[in-house]
C-alpha cells in the first residue's frame, strides 16, 4: 500500500513456467494483491502460481495477450485495487521497480507510467534486437507526430495504471493480440490522462517472451492502424467506439466460462 492505495500486480501468462517464480520473489512487500491470468498455458503455470499464493485464473481457451489483460483488469479492480502494475512474468522487466511506479501514480501526478526501456541505454544493452529497436524508434517518432504527445517509447510491456484511467477507457474496444498494448495509450492521450514514464533495463533471453519477425511486422501495421483510427476520430472523419466515451470498459461482462478462479 502506497499513500493509502492498494497495490495490485497483475501478470499476463502464456508458459511462463521458467521463469514466473523468479518474477514473484522480487515483488516488493508494498504489493496487496497479485494476480496471474493463464492464457490456457500448456506448461504448468497456473499450477506453480496457486503453489506461490498468487490469486489465479485460467482462460479456457488461448485468447491472446490483449484478452488476457482485459482479464487482468477486471479482476484486480473486483478485488479493490487502487493502482494496478501489469508485470510479464517472463522476467524481462525488473519486478523491483513496482514501487517506484506504482509511487508516482499514488501522488496524483500521473494516471499512467510506462516502464521505457530506451530511456537510459538498457535497450540494446539488454539484448534488444536491433530491428526491433530501429522499428521502437521510427513507430514512436511517428506516433509522437500524430498523438501529439511525447514519450520515448510506446511499446513496452511494463506499466502502472490508476483505478479510475481503467474504469474509464473503453478497454473491450482493443484487440485481442498485441497491439493491445498500443491502442491503450492511445486511448489514455484521447480521455486526456496523464502519461508519464521511468528508466527500466530490460533482459532478452531465451526463456523471456518475444514475438518473432513476422508478429512483429503484423504489430508494426497494426500501431499505424490505432494511430490513423486516433486521428480519423479526434477530426471527427470517423468515430471509433475504441475512442468515444460510450465505448465498452472492463468493468463490464465480458466472459461466462472463460475463466476460472482459485
Amino acid at each position: 500500500m502506497i499513500n493509502g492505495k492498494r497495490i495490485a500486480v497483475v501478470m499476463p501468462a502464456y508458459n511462463a513456467e521458467l521463469t514466473l517464480e523468479k518474477t514473484v520473489r522480487e515483488l516488493s512487500d508494498v504489493v496487496d494483491i497479485k494476480i496471474l491470468v493463464d492464457d490456457s498455458s500448456k506448461d504448468r503455470t497456473a499450477a506453480l502460481s496457486r503453489r506461490l499464493g498468487v490469486l489465479t485464473f485460467v482462460h479456457d481457451a488461448n485468447y491472446g495477450y490483449g484478452r488476457n489483460q482485459q482479464t487482468c483488469y477486471r479482476e484486480a479492480l473486483a478485488a479493490g485495487a487502487d493502482i494496478v502494475v501489469m508485470v510479464h512474468p517472463d522476467y524481462q522487466y525488473t519486478p523491483s521497480l513496482v514501487p517506484a511506479m506504482a509511487g508516482m501514480v499514488a501522488s496524483g501526478v500521473y494516471d499512467m507510467v510506462l516502464g521505457s526501456r530506451i530511456l537510459g541505454t538498457g535497450a540494446l544493452k539488454g539484448g534488444m534486437p536491433l530491428y526491433k529497436y530501429i522499428s521502437n524508434r521510427l513507430l514512436t517518432a511517428f506516433q509522437n507526430l500524430f498523438l501529439g504527445v511525447k514519450l520515448s517509447e510506446y511499446h513496452t510491456g511494463f506499466r502502472a495504471f490508476s483505478r479510475q484511467l481503467l474504469e474509464t477507457l473503453p478497454l473491450l474496444e482493443n484487440s485481442d493480440d498485441f497491439v493491445f498494448d498500443n491502442q491503450m495509450i492511445a486511448q489514455a492521450v484521447m480521455f486526456g490522462f496523464n502519461i508519464g514514464e521511468i528508466s527500466c533495463p530490460t533482459k532478452y533471453f531465451k526463456e523471456a517472451s518475444s514475438i518473432n519477425f513476422r508478429r512483429s511486422v503484423k504489430y508494426g501495421f497494426g500501431v499505424l492502424g490505432t494511430t490513423a483510427s486516433f486521428v480519423a476520430h479526434k477530426w471527427g472523419i470517423r468515430r471509433a467506439p475504441r475512442f468515444g466515451a460510450s465505448g465498452r470498459k472492463v468493468t463490464q461482462k465480458y466472459y461466462s466460462q472463460a475463466v476460472q478462479g482459485s
